[in-house]
């Protein structure tokens, strides 16, 4: 935020604090001064926000940052992109979320750890597959061969049992996508998803035997994320064509497809496909490391995308400076 955003008066917008059902239409900021208070937050909380760029349907983007648009890696919505790419496969029949892992993905040397076989795709999305390879650990990411390492081992829990964060479960999505179009996940969605989204050239980290990570390490920049994010509000479509199914945005989110984390945290209670329940009603969200967020409004018709470098602090407190200071402005 520069400088002259600080000198903003707070008074120059009304106080988001008043639920925009109660405040005269005639009294709301208008565009310009949108996101204003969100602004100011973000500035006294030093709150790392990089980027913000928020569409409404009806209503011009309006986008504000704080430095260059520079790619960066978004972390964990990488997840979300890996979640979309399933969809796609699905729609193409080259899998179904109750495939079983062994029904595309071979056997390693040693055979397949207990368990493994009962583990179905399903499972993967939601991280419940009871697999202990969690894919943190140095010898686990620098594996030469993460895929044999995960099928190898024995579960720890029945798949669906538990949930619990899990790279790896995310990865061998990504593995299994390279296994039955014979091309990386990456390169197979050039032509099906970032290409006709205007990302031409997305660089994505890969394992030390070349397939994509899936679970993390997409550079981006903020408005190729923030179409990423309209893809989400608009059920799958970009300018009218479908890129993902309608019904496959639907099923990320659905509350049959909730699974509870156990976390304490209310914004970090229930895992969808790839994605978060937030406590806003309706509202979802794909989520990074150190604040990177796509938080879905259907409510709103908004969707709001916002790249950070938040260290030391979790970034639900980015998740509630949006809830205090702009949800009650849309």
């Amino acid at each position: 935020m520069t400088a002259a955003d600080a000198a903003v008066p707070s008074a120059a917008v009304p106080s988001a604090a008043a639920p925009s059902e109660t405040r005269p239409a005639e009294a709301r900021p208008t565009d310009p001064l949108l996101l204003l208070p969100l602004r100011q937050r973000i500035l006294e909380k030093d709150l790392g926000v990089r980027a913000l760029h928020l569409h409404r349907r009806g209503h011009e983007d309006i986008a504000h940052r704080v430095v260059e648009d520079t790619v960066e890696n978004v972390y964990s919505v990488s997840k979300t992109v890996t979640a979309l790419a399933i969809g796609i496969a699905v729609h193409e029949g080259l899998l179904d979320p109750e495939d079983r892992l062994v029904d595309h993905l071979p056997a390693p040397d040693g055979g397949y750890g207990d368990g493994v076989d009962a583990v179905r795709i399903r499972h993967l999305l939601t991280m419940t597959s009871g697999s202990p390879v969690l894919g943190f650990l140095d010898e686990e990411r620098e594996h030469p061969d993460l895929t044999a390492l995960i099928l190898g081992t024995a579960l720890t829990a029945a798949p669906g049992e538990r949930w619990e964060y899990s790279n790896g479960s995310i990865f061998l999505l990504s593995r299994l996508i390279a296994e039955r179009s014979g091309q990386t996940m990456r390169d197979w969605l050039m032509p099906r998803l970032f290409e006709p989204l205007g990302i031409l050239n997305p660089q994505w980290h890969t394992t030390r035997d070349g397939h994509t990570w899936g679970a993390t390490g997409l550079h981006l920049r903020s408005g190729q994320l923030a179409r990423i994010g309209r893809l989400l509000l608009d059920g799958g479509e970009h300018e009218g064509t479908p890129l993902v199914p309608a019904d496959w945005i639907a099923t990320m989110h659905a509350e049959r497809t909730w699974v509870p984390t156990g976390d304490p945290e209310p914004e970090s209670a229930r895992y969808g496909y790839g994605v978060w329940n937030c406590t806003p009603e309706g509202e979802w969200r794909a989520d990074g490391a150190y604040g990177q967020f796509l938080l879905v409004m259907p409510a709103q018709q908004a969707v709001l995308t916002i790249t950070s470098h938040l260290e030391g602090r979790g970034g639900v407190e980015i998740l509630r400076a949006v809830h205090e200071e702009l949800l009650p402005l849309l």
